[in-house]
């Protein structure tokens, strides 16, 4: 049980994105091809969430950790998705882009 999630490691930004995003994408792969546009409100939402889980856990801070618990919820989503990658141009080539000659230029034939 040690290799395995435990609270700490969900409290942590690494350990809550990891699951934001791992939940997500069995969610996602669950409902389907449909669920593609909500994947992002699903994993905002499970990001909130463990953010405000871990803002009520904690006794020693004071009421404007709900506050910090929003804006952490902000971070463990932008960890989970990559915010730099939801612009449609900062996105890696898909394979449909790669058979229409749009390749990266390592991938081009020399002659």
């Amino acid at each position: 049980m040690n290799d395995l999630f435990t609270w700490a490691a969900l409290g942590s930004l690494t350990g809550a994105s990891a699951a934001t995003l791992l939940t997500t994408n069995v969610i996602g792969g669950l409902i389907g091809p449909g669920a593609d546009k909500a994947r992002k409100w699903i994993a905002l939402g499970i990001a909130l969430a463990l953010s405000y889980l871990t803002a009520a856990l904690a006794t020693d801070a004071g009421p404007e950790k709900w506050v910090i618990a929003f804006f952490n919820g902000l971070v463990i989503f932008s960890a989970a998705l990559g915010v730099n990658q939801l612009p449609p141009g900062n996105r890696q080539a898909t394979p449909t882009r790669l058979a229409q000659g749009n390749e990266p230029r390592f991938v081009r034939s020399w002659a």
